[in-house]
């Protein structure tokens, strides 16, 4: 059995002078080939947890530990976690003026092999992956997500994973904010994104961007740690019934 490509735990999160304590003794790991997915109430951590892990400087962990791929991350920077092969797809995707989709993609692929781009062969394959999502292939050559549609945004976020194939991709509520037909297009960038070698760790409320994907296990927050784990039904579970089904639930 291969290792794990991502062990979380016993982890504290804080942030501010102040400390405030935002996780506190979450556990979690994740293995290649798996889908997980997380849910919790609005304010449950499930965002603090996707930025921690990421490595992101307003975020404190003041106890526990991130080994990801066999690395103690726990207090490493985003960029090396990002080297090593995680992926942050945001919930609202930041505009970056100055710097083109295209440019941004071959020098982050350069930043992560370690090697000169191959310009001809990566402008093909972004061209076929543009077509994949439905993007207008103009878009390549405007500023990062400036101007662009939340939709386009989105798929500019599906774009990047698919062209960098990290080992562990977290998606933020990617689906968040999209019509019928663009959560179809990004799950589809999603399915073909997922293999046997890399992980899912998925933030969601819609069971629609989980269409064609095999959920392993769904997590639930509350209370700044995962309350409880189940297999793929829960997501169903949770959407028809609520967080407070689950709760009266557990007090029975």
């Amino acid at each position: 059995m291969s290792s794990p490509l991502l062990e979380v735990k016993d982890l504290q999160v804080t942030v501010g002078e102040e400390q405030k304590v935002l996780l506190d003794g979450l556990n979690l790991t994740v293995n290649p080939g798996e889908t997980h997915v997380l849910m919790g109430h609005n304010g449950a951590g499930k965002s603090t947890l996707m930025s921690a892990l990421m490595g992101d400087p307003r975020y404190t962990v003041t106890r526990g530990s991130i080994v990801f791929r066999g690395q103690d991350v726990t207090h490493e920077s985003a960029d090396v976690r990002a080297k090593l092969g995680m992926f942050l797809s945001f919930q609202t995707p930041e505009e970056i003026p100055g710097i083109t989709l295209e440019n941004f993609l071959r020098t982050a692929q350069g930043a992560i092999t370690g090697k000169p781009v191959k310009v001809f062969a990566f402008r093909k394959e972004l061209a076929q992956q543009m077509e994949a999502l439905g993007m207008d292939p103009s878009y390549a050559e405007r500023y990062l997500n400036v101007g662009f549609s939340g939709g386009e945004k989105k798929k500019s976020e599906i774009l990047q994973l698919l062209m960098l194939k990290p080992k562990l991709a977290l998606l933020d509520e990617t689906d968040s904010g999209l019509d019928v037909d663009a959560v179809k297009t990004v799950a589809q960038g999603v399915r073909a994104y997922h293999n046997e070698e890399n992980a899912l760790l998925i933030i969601t409320h819609n069971a629609k961007i989980l269409e064609g994907l095999k959920v392993d296990f769904v997590h639930v927050l509350d209370d700044a740690r995962i309350v409880r784990t189940g297999d793929g039904s829960l997501v169903n579970e949770i959407i028809e019934e609520g967080f407070h089904a689950l709760k009266e639930d557990e007090a029975k």
